[in-house]
């Protein structure tokens, strides 16, 4: 009956912000104005405010302020207040259909009966009547005019009991599928709950005080004790703990922390006291922003829905078109009485409202996004989504994706000779601690730290970095970029091929001469890797992996994973073609990466996945969709969801089109009534957005599969 885009005044102290919501600005005026997009199929600008006395403004000023119970207190109060205007309406409507009934033939009863029904659509439907008027005057065949339409007949031609009931149902299922909308748009706003309202913060005495979070900025220390939320994004100072981290990441096991760990607010402290120093403010946390990111994604038309609106915009007109033809055309062609003719195709127009139709792809696609994050998966729109199923290939990188993304110094040689003093590994030191690269990282972590300055530095993607110590010029890069300034030779070729047989990432750190050090790093292949590798081949999607990394290292890391298919030491230029050259074979192709030197196959890929936990903000920008976890069986539990969503979809246009279809026809054979009509109405609108409210289910059952 709703669309789903609508507001309603519940909802205003829900946002705690000012009442604006993905695919609609609701005015806050009397009228209650409700404006949407072009692409919606029918509009709802009902005014509420005169039948219910709503004060939305108010409403939604005061949630800026309000605590979540007092939001709550709200929402229900507010909900009680449309359910008992709704029940009076409805009462009414019954009671002028009784005395139609029992006192058909006594003109007093009869005008009684006409006044309570009167009421009863003034009551449920004095803003539809309002609208729908508006938009006939503009010649907007919407579904509020063609419900104004429809009660305003029935009523003008003596049916006043059965208009009166039209108009209660109507605003009785408008309301019930708002709330499951509602339910499902704001399913991941109930996220926020989690986050507590206050922090405990050292104050500048070096005394704990407690404030509210608004007021910590990053760069203060909060404390955490055992069995609290955390209230902020930060980072350990000291303490250890485990923390359950599943509201946003989706990991069922607690995950253990220490000094220098990040931790996100809303997450979970278990066992031991922390302090941490905060990263971001309230507004700015990784809860808040996956919040920001599914409203954002929700307001994204995916294509199914977009689909639905056009061919809605088509079809209400033509409904007008078919009950206007019944209408003229069955007293002047078969005789019918003018009254019979009409009211036929009254019952026509109320069966043809386009409602189940309209909603049924909006609370599917919701309701499968708020699934997905509440599993880690951060899907930023519908169209993303609908296109997951038809995935063919999957090009994952290697370090951070397949790997954990936390490579370890496992050894170092130096061909030349052993460096006195450490002087060797002090340049790699300072080089390896200007660079963001994990391969640097590991390097910079298992030497000692570097005091040493380093001039005209700069880092060469997927290649290394290259700086001036002293005056000198240096460069700490891989074997390709070594081999490319002619510092390799056959002994150092073959001191390579040991460690990159063994599955070792080399760097090399070289001068304008000869090379100084070579360093190997092992980086782990993850523990869910292979798992996903095989659900992805059982979906019967392949995999492939793209690394900057030489031949024998991916060849080792493919091999543990179960991948087939890997192409090495590609530049990010080269990953970038390679992954046009995949697109190609005709599939749909996705790409999964975590760093800068990702981002441009992120953005070209079909569906580009990253890795948040270890990604950076680049490639979590290029993205179409960000796993939280960084757990790679997140990518088939994507196209689970994809596939289960386009048969929830069809389902429902399917059922909205056949019942429709069946009670058209009742309807041209005279075996239809008002009556039938809203009901088959409502009936149908409620049984789409319930059977689009169990994608909600979805989280819960991929949870029991992992």
């Amino acid at each position: 009956m709703s669309d789903p885009r609508r507001a309603h005044a519940p909802l205003c102290a829900d946002t705690h912000t000012p009442c604006t919501e993905a695919g609609h600005t609701l005015a806050h005026d009397p009228d209650h104005a409700h404006q949407h997009g072009d692409s919606c199929a029918h509009s709802h600008g009902h005014d509420h405010a005169p039948a219910h006395g709503h004060d939305h403004g108010s409403c939604c000023s005061a949630g800026l302020t309000l605590t979540a119970e007092q939001a709550d207190a709200q929402r229900s109060a507010a909900m009680r207040r449309e359910f008992g205007r709704l029940g009076l309406a409805l009462s009414l409507a019954f009671i002028a259909e009784g005395l139609d009934l029992w006192w058909e033939d006594v003109p007093l009863w009869q005008g009684v009966s006409m006044v309570l029904a009167a009421a009863a659509i003034g009551l449920a439907g004095l803003g539809v009547l309002r609208q729908g008027w508006a938009s006939l005057r503009r010649a907007d065949l919407n579904i509020d005019a063609l419900m104004t339409v429809a009660v305003t007949g029935g009523f003008l031609i003596g049916e006043w009991p059965e208009a009166s009931m039209v108009m209660a149902l109507y605003a009785l299922a408008e309301l019930l599928e708002a709330r499951s909308v509602d339910r499902a748009r704001h399913a991941i706003k109930g996220l926020l709950d989690l986050t507590p309202p206050v922090a405990q913060r050292r104050s500048a005495s070096g005394a704990w005080e407690e404030v509210p979070v608004s007021e910590v900025r990053p760069g203060d220390t909060i404390r955490v004790r055992p069995g609290e939320r955390f209230p902020l994004d930060g980072t350990v100072r000291s303490g250890q703990s485990a923390v359950d981290q599943s509201p946003v990441t989706g990991e069922s096991l607690p995950v253990e922390k220490g000094p220098g760990d990040v931790v996100y607010a809303g997450t979970i402290n278990r066992h031991g006291g922390l302090d941490i120093e905060v990263t971001a403010p309230a507004s700015d946390t990784v809860l808040a922003r996956i919040i920001h990111a599914v409203e954002a994604a929700q307001s994204k038309r995916a294509p199914t829905q977009r689909f639905i609106d056009r061919f809605a915009r088509v079809y209400t007109p033509a409904v007008f078109v078919m009950a206007l033809a019944m209408a003229l055309g069955g007293p002047l062609l078969v005789g019918l009485s003018w009254q019979d003719s009409i009211y036929r195709a009254l019952v026509l127009l109320v069966i043809a409202c386009p409602c189940a139709l309209v909603i049924s792809t909006p609370v599917t696609i919701v309701s499968a996004l708020a699934a997905a994050a509440r599993r880690g998966i951060l899907i930023k729109g519908g169209v993303y989504l609908e296109q997951a199923r038809h995935l063919g290939m999957v090009a994952l990188d290697k370090t951070g994706t397949v790997t954990e993304g936390r490579p370890r110094l496992v050894a170092r040689e130096y061909p030349q000779r052993e460096p006195a003093n450490g002087e060797v590994d002090a340049v790699a030191a300072a080089l390896a601690q200007r660079s963001d690269h994990p391969v640097s990282q590991a390097i910079a972590a298992g030497l000692p730290a570097s005091t040493l300055q380093v001039g005209d530095f700069n880092a060469q993607a997927g290649q290394g970095v290259k700086g001036q110590v002293d005056g000198r010029d240096y460069w700490l890069g891989s074997h390709r970029q070594i081999h490319a300034l002619g510092r390799c030779g056959p002994e150092l070729e073959e001191l390579l091929g040991r460690h990159e047989m063994e599955g070792r990432t080399v760097s090399m750190l070289a001068d304008a001469d000869a090379v100084l050090a070579v360093y190997a790093v092992a980086d782990d292949v993850r523990a869910t890797s292979g798992q996903a590798v095989a659900e992805l081949r059982q979906m019967g999607v392949e995999t492939v992996m793209l690394t900057g990394d030489n031949e024998k290292t991916a060849r080792s890391v493919a091999e543990r994973s179960g991948i087939r298919a890997w192409h090495a030491a590609l530049l990010p230029q080269e990953k970038l073609d390679t992954l046009r050259g995949l697109a190609q074979e005709g599939r749909a192709t996705a790409m999964v990466g975590d760093g800068i030197n990702d981002a441009p196959a992120l953005a070209a890929a079909d569906i580009g996945f990253a890795m948040g936990g270890m990604g950076t903000h680049t490639a979590m920008e290029a993205a179409d969709v960000v796993i939280m976890n960084d757990d790679l069986r997140r990518i088939p539990e994507t196209i689970r969801l994809s596939r289960r969503t386009h048969a929830v979809l069809w389902q429902n246009i399917a059922f909205a089109l056949g019942i429709k279809a069946v009670f058209l026809t009742l309807a041209v054979f005279d075996q239809a009534t008002m009556w039938m009509a809203v009901f088959a109405d409502m009936g149908a609108s409620l049984l789409v957005v319930l059977n689009g409210l169990r994608m909600l289910r979805s989280s819960a059952k991929a949870a029991s599969r992992n």
